[in-house]
């Protein structure tokens, strides 16, 4: 037993992938594995959650449409022109570039809490996909106002889920890509079949004559309920871009396209914003309606699809909980040296089992999603400036590497400084990313600016 407990450590120990060093060329990826594990990722489980608070805040279908066209055009332009150029151009995971700018204390931070929060986002996966299988197996799913685990079931329904997600995680980035590859086609054709299925109980007929009529009704009528705060066209436009805040504007996909040919691979995000996100969400608005606004996504699934619904569920769940759980292993990588990436990823991935038993995470995901991007997303900001920015204002890069500090100030107080700021700002929680981030890049690069001119300055 012990003999093979060895063999089985030592297989796992050789999935190596450039964890600590730039990937070389012969390793680079086609195109297609980006678009399907794209796609794969971004039609999640969490999309049933999503697309249904839509309908709960009251969003109108108009605004609908034209806030996710808008806001998720934005998310691919900022995977195109700001995460995936630095990523083929260093070929590195944000974690270990980081180090270089920040000096290992700082970076140790970062990691850890970069790990604990996309810890929090798989676990909401797992849940998810327990609602679906609880109901296959009778299990009691938690109501919307739980914050805790409702029964001794639900908490071994996710653990066993969990176990399994983890162990493809820590397969590594190939068999993940061919996961998404696989899976994301069947995964859409659910999503849209749920949503079909659900439009005759709303009164929508084959014609579609009068499907814009019923949709602005019975489904987004404009009319917040459940105790939601209504949304409106910015609050669409800003949640689908900042949706994936930490992977792309906050840089964290950096460990997915170093793997890439060419940056123009971030243009594949696309497949993972529309057909994943934009028509996800609009299809689990309508099955949301057809089971009266009842936030239940394992039954939303089932009465649309049947058993099918209910497999789409945990497939789209296990498809973007595995690249979360990739980050997050890779992220606390950097943290424990002396281990390989497995070793790593089974932490996080028993961590991320444990969270995934608190129904909370993903009763309260759109304010999760907002708060967890706003945490990283001015570490982004500061490798943009440090990467771009300083090169061609003739500051100094990676001064923190070069004189050997463990922690670069500047960067701890831009980092803290800009988190007090949008703390303070009195304005909607989704819109407080952005001027943070211009004041996270601006004044990290006018700090670094007066060190120019005094270079025996501290750090």
């Amino acid at each position: 037993m012990t003999h093979r407990l060895s063999q089985l450590m030592s297989q796992l120990d050789r999935l190596y992938e450039y964890d600590r060093e730039p990937v070389v060329p012969a390793q680079f990826k086609p195109g297609r594995q980006f678009a399907g594990l794209l796609a794969g990722e971004h039609v999640a489980g969490t999309e049933f959650v999503i697309g249904a608070f839509f309908v709960l805040h009251g969003v109108s279908f108009a605004n609908l449409l034209w806030g996710l066209l808008f806001g998720n055009l934005l998310a691919v332009l900022s995977w195109t022109f700001i995460c995936a150029p630095i990523a083929t151009q260093t070929r590195l995971t944000l974690y270990w570039y980081l180090q270089r700018i920040a000096g290992p204390g700082l970076t140790a931070v970062y990691n850890i809490a970069n790990a604990v929060l996309y810890c929090i986002l798989a676990g909401a996966m797992i849940a998810v996909s327990a609602t679906a299988i609880g109901l296959m197996l009778g299990v009691q799913t938690p109501a919307l106002t739980d914050m805790l685990p409702n029964s001794l079931g639900w908490v071994l329904l996710t653990c066993a889920i969990g176990i399994a997600f983890l162990v493809l995680a820590i397969l590594g980035f190939e068999k993940l890509s061919k996961f998404g590859e696989a899976c994301s086609p069947w995964i859409f054709a659910i999503f849209i079949a749920g949503a079909l299925a659900t439009l005759p109980k709303l009164g929508i007929h084959s014609n579609f004559d009068n499907f814009r009529e019923v949709a602005e009704s019975r489904i987004w009528n404009g009319i917040a309920s459940g105790g939601q705060e209504h949304f409106g066209l910015a609050h669409v436009i800003f949640f689908a871009w900042f949706c994936n805040l930490a992977m792309h504007i906050g840089l964290s996909d950096m460990a997915l396209f170093r793997y890439a040919r060419h940056w123009a691979y971030g243009l594949f995000s696309a497949f993972g914003m529309y057909p994943g996100h934009m028509l996800a969400w609009v299809c689990s608005g309508i099955m949301l309606a057809g089971v009266n606004r009842q936030m239940d996504p394992g039954r939303m699934a089932y009465e649309a699809a049947g058993i099918a619904g209910c497999l789409a569920v945990v497939l789209a769940s296990w498809t973007t909980a595995n690249p979360t759980l990739y980050r997050a292993g890779l992220a606390l990588q950097c943290v424990t040296r002396n281990w390989p990436r497995w070793k790593a990823t089974l932490v996080v991935g028993l961590i991320t089992t444990a969270l995934s038993c608190f129904p909370l995470i993903f009763m309260k995901l759109l304010d999760y999603v907002a708060i967890y991007g706003l945490v990283l997303m001015p570490v982004g900001a500061i490798v943009v400036s440090e990467h771009w920015l300083f090169p061609a204002l003739g500051i100094e890069q990676y001064r923190c590497q070069r004189r050997g500090a463990a922690i670069n100030w500047s960067a701890l107080v831009v980092w803290v400084g800009t988190l007090a700021f949008c703390a303070w700002l009195p304005i909607h929680l989704y819109f407080r990313w952005l001027p943070g981030y211009f004041m996270a890049l601006i004044s990290y690069t006018l700090w670094n600016w007066m060190l120019k001119k005094a270079p025996g300055n501290p750090i």
